[in-house]
């Protein structure tokens, strides 16, 4: 029965039998009440509220549809959100201390399984090869000034793809291209000495 609401079926079959059924009143009431006076009009009234309400019943079942997927759609953004942000804020910690712990590199092993929920194809996919660059860097355990940029470098690819998952459409109604954005997160990724 569920399913019947929720593909609006029942409320059509519903408001087509009250259609139906409806002109042959309206055909009966209307032979049967030409005698008396408003009859007809009175008759008139009830089956317009009557379309009216099945109308504006059927308007709200799909609106209320649409609210709610608009709402899932948020809250799958934000959470995707929240975990490339997790997932930087992690990163971000290992390359900037010199040291790697047991702890940093179980935060990132957790942010994997995040992703694997989260994520589009082509960012678990850039994720792998971050997770490559990440493990030479750091075999190790020691994060130089060098390891760092190359993490950097490794980095700013992924955010390509993250920036991708979550902005894609927004950056293709943009005045840049594509390419012109990825240049610039690359370059904003460079190590610069002080």
């Amino acid at each position: 029965m569920k399913q019947l609401f929720k593909s609006n079926i029942f409320l059509t079959l519903l408001s087509a039998v009250t259609f139906i059924g409806g002109y042959f009143f309206l055909r009966l009431a209307y032979h049967m009440s030409d005698k008396m006076p408003f009859t007809q009009e009175i008759v008139l009234v009830v089956l317009g509220t009557l379309a009216t309400v099945m109308i504006t019943a059927l308007l709200l079942n799909k609106q209320t549809t649409i609210e709610l997927e608009k709402e899932q759609s948020v809250k799958f953004i934000e959470l995707k959100t929240q975990t490339y942000q997790q997932l930087i804020d992690n990163i971000e910690e290992i390359a900037s201390n010199e040291d790697v712990t047991a702890s940093m590199l179980n935060k990132l092993r957790f942010n994997s399984h995040r992703l694997a929920i989260f994520a589009s194809p082509a960012v678990l996919d850039e994720y792998e090869n971050f997770l490559e660059v990440l493990n030479k860097q750091i075999a190790d355990k020691h994060v130089s000034s060098q390891d760092a940029d190359a993490i950097s470098q490794a980095l700013a690819k992924l955010t390509i793809y993250i920036r991708r998952d979550l902005l894609g459409e927004l950056d293709t109604q943009s005045q840049h291209t594509q390419q012109d954005i990825d240049s610039q997160i690359l370059e904003n990724a460079k190590h610069y000495e002080v």
